[in-house]
């Protein structure tokens, strides 16, 4: 386990658009960690939506309601404007931490921007539509091959190098794909294959992640994820898939060691 010597694992969410799950994903990640019995803390970028600091309030809201012992990781979030807060902060989640998990604002941000390059593993969560995929590279109308990686990619790009000039690590870039809808075969496969071939120029492994399901809408007010099975009462087949997809996706996302959660 970590301790004071030790650097912890750090898992930057990051898309400069909105509504891609990034949150929602980020959450679940950060609660199955901590279910697994690692050391997790949490750190919001995004002060102006904050979606994942209520969402660990409210966790602790029914926590405190319910008397029902469910794992909270240490959070914080930042006020998007001193450096020094930031660093402060980042000093304080990172000490004596397995996993430091950063959820960034869906926008161009300098703090999500210093994140980034901070990560050993960075997660950029998309939608299965090119509106989403034109963020990390663009595609010929027609043909629908990549034609160049976006200012995004060219972005991350950079900062790997960067990462591997300063301290010889790596920044394992994983492209998410969130919210897969099975009603538009082709554009899936179209989209599929433009991943693939963007993945092997600038190099980020894809992994499944959670689909479009209305139950992690109404988890938020709870602050509950679908880990917390006790929680629900009868669980439906919408719950069971939804706990497959959890637990595929983190056997993708191959964090490290022995932390690694098994979900049930």
């Amino acid at each position: 386990m970590a301790s004071a010597a030790r650097k912890p694992h750090i898992i930057v969410f990051a898309n400069e658009k909105g509504g891609t799950g990034k949150s929602t994903t980020a959450v679940h990640v950060a609660i199955a960690l901590a279910a697994r019995g690692a050391k997790v803390a949490a750190f919001d970028l995004d002060h102006r939506q904050r979606t994942m600091g209520r969402y660990f309030d409210n966790r602790a809201a029914t926590v405190q309601r319910t008397g029902r012992a469910l794992p909270i990781p240490r959070h914080a979030t930042h006020d998007g404007e001193t450096d020094a807060r930031f660093e402060e902060l980042f000093a304080d989640l990172a000490h004596d931490t397995d996993f430091l998990v950063i959820d960034t604002p869906g926008r161009d941000d300098r703090f999500g921007r210093l994140s980034a390059a901070r990560a050993d593993t960075l997660v950029t969560p998309m939608n299965d539509s090119f509106v989403d995929f034109d963020l990390i590279g663009q595609v010929h109308p027609e043909t629908y091959k990549v034609t160049r990686p976006s200012f995004y990619a060219e972005m991350i790009w950079d900062a790997r190098k960067a990462r591997a000039r300063a301290d010889g690590s790596t920044i394992d870039w994983v492209v998410l794909r969130n919210r897969v809808q099975h009603i538009e075969a082709r554009n899936m496969r179209r989209v599929s294959d433009a991943l693939d071939q963007l993945a092997k120029r600038v190099g980020f492994r894809i992994v499944p992640g959670l689909g479009e399901r209305v139950i992690y809408r109404e988890l938020f007010p709870a602050g509950l994820t679908m880990l917390d099975a006790g929680e629900f009462g009868a669980m439906g087949l919408a719950h069971v898939a939804a706990r497959q997809e959890l637990r595929e996706m983190m056997g993708a996302l191959a964090l490290p060691d022995t932390v690694l959660p098994q979900v049930a």
